[in-house]
């Protein structure tokens, strides 16, 4: 399907047509599940983040313009939103403020050899909160103070977080290895 293509189903979905939101739901949903499931502890987590994610997203269509950008990054952004929120509730964010962190590194070896899903596997056996900063800094590319931002912490402590989620994958990784 064409950017235009999804630019008409928009213009149809504002209207009110059903078939086309149907469209650009299945259009969308493998996408958008491939979001969730990054931030989610299971399948079904994934698709609550997701269908909480579409609701926002056709209640507030109408003011999506497409010449700030596409669909798929105004989804990316309302999903990783969801996801966010869903991790607030589910876990306290502890309030430290840690400025310097040595961060341990994994060698790109110990990566190369472990298939993607079992790297996800373990990436959701992360707390809630170190989770949530891992995938944002090391999947979706925010930067810490981005992520502060977000997660209503401070950068110390983001990148605490992530330091804590490095050193926990290097434990696993090297397990696996073994």
């Amino acid at each position: 399907m064409t950017e235009q293509d999804v630019d008409i189903l928009i213009t149809q979905c504002t209207s009110g047509n059903r078939r086309a939101q149907q469209q650009l739901y299945q259009q969308l949903y493998g996408f958008a599940m491939s979001i969730s499931m990054r931030y989610a502890i299971d399948k079904h987590e994934a698709a609550d983040i997701m269908s909480h994610s579409f609701v926002k997203m056709f209640r507030s269509l109408n003011s999506f313009n497409t010449a700030k950008g596409s669909i798929y990054a105004w989804l990316k952004k309302i999903v990783i939103n969801e996801a966010i929120d869903l991790i607030k509730k589910r876990s306290q964010f502890s309030i430290m403020e840690i400025e310097t962190v040595a961060e341990p590194s994994i060698s790109n070896s110990f990566i190369e050899k472990i298939e993607a899903a079992a790297l996800m596997d373990i990436i959701k056996k992360l707390p809630p909160a170190t989770h949530a900063v891992f995938v944002l800094y090391a999947i979706d590319g925010y930067a810490h103070k981005e992520i502060a931002i977000q997660l209503q912490i401070s950068e110390g402590t983001s990148k605490w977080h992530l330091s804590e989620a490095r050193k926990f994958l290097q434990q696993k990784i090297q397990g696996i290895k073994k």
